[in-house]
């Protein structure tokens, strides 16, 4: 009786098991939504905040520089789509050359985050250099993590870790880096263009 009871009851385990190996999709996409709807509050709060802070006036800012390193984040998205397709159909070689590609211009686009901040012609402490520092330096750092998820996925797909039909790894952390080029293209006008 002890042996049935004991039985059934690894039955019922194996049966959750697979259940919610069957959901691990969904949930992964679920908990990464939610992370990006928390994380946009965040992203919201700062917007908000730079009309807040210093209204819709700004000092002198490096337009060419402002630009250039958004096209750089956006064509980084290109890239990193680009990257996740490849995997996809199973093109490793493809995939670690657009990977790479993304590494590399998220490096520069931090770079230029980090040149912007040494040669800006206004203060830190000003209302508008209160809200432009405080934004771009959220946002590099989140610049700066996905380049380093970016480069943890390249050392497993380099290994061979992903494959056309289990790659969540990647999907994952390319939805990262769409989210974060996102925040930017608010950013961008915000900080760059608005100026009445």
């Amino acid at each position: 009786m002890a042996t049935i009871a004991a039985s059934v009851r690894a039955i019922g385990h194996a049966g959750h098991a697979d259940a919610e190996e069957a959901l691990r999709p969904q949930i992964n996409q679920l908990g990464l939504w939610l992370f990006f709807v928390s994380e946009g509050f965040l992203f919201a709060a700062l917007l908000v905040s730079r009309f807040y802070i210093a209204g819709t006036t700004r000092p002198h800012v490096n337009q060419q520089l402002g630009l250039g390193i958004t096209s750089i984040l956006l064509l980084s998205s290109l890239t990193a789509y680009l990257c996740e397709s490849a995997i996809s159909r199973g093109d490793r070689a493809q995939f670690l050359q657009f990977l790479l590609a993304t590494i590399a211009l998220g490096i520069v686009f931090a770079g230029g985050v980090a040149y912007e901040w040494s040669s800006a012609e206004f203060s830190r402490s000003s209302a508008y250099g209160t809200a432009f520092f405080t934004m771009t330096g959220l946002h590099a750092s989140h610049v700066i993590s996905g380049v380093v998820m970016l480069a943890m996925v390249y050392v497993l797909g380099a290994r061979g870790h992903f494959s056309a039909k289990s790659h969540w790894g990647v999907e994952a952390v390319v939805k990262y880096w769409h989210f974060v080029d996102v925040v930017w293209v608010f950013f961008y006008p915000a900080l760059y263009l608005v100026k009445w």
